[in-house]
């Protein structure tokens, strides 16, 4: 893992690995872990945790290094 992959705080049982684009790694998380982990540790219903999700994590830009994240299973 590079300097550049940024970790996001509070998914640790979300990340599933690394990822590589070009020449940097990027740190890839589990979307469907991320939401269990959301309705389970802050309390949210499911339609709170992946709207949250979607605009507060999803929706961040962080420059470069900003994670992936990925729904297993589905296209």
């Amino acid at each position: 893992m590079t300097d550049e992959a940024l970790l996001v705080d509070g998914f640790e049982d979300a990340l599933i690995g690394m990822g590589r684009q070009f020449n940097q790694d990027l740190a890839v998380y589990d979307y469907d872990k991320c939401i269990e982990i959301l309705i389970k540790r802050d309390g949210m219903d499911y339609h709170d945790a992946c709207e949250f999700m979607e605009y507060n994590v999803i929706g961040a830009w962080v420059g470069a290094g900003t994670p992936v994240f990925v729904e297993i299973g589905k296209e």
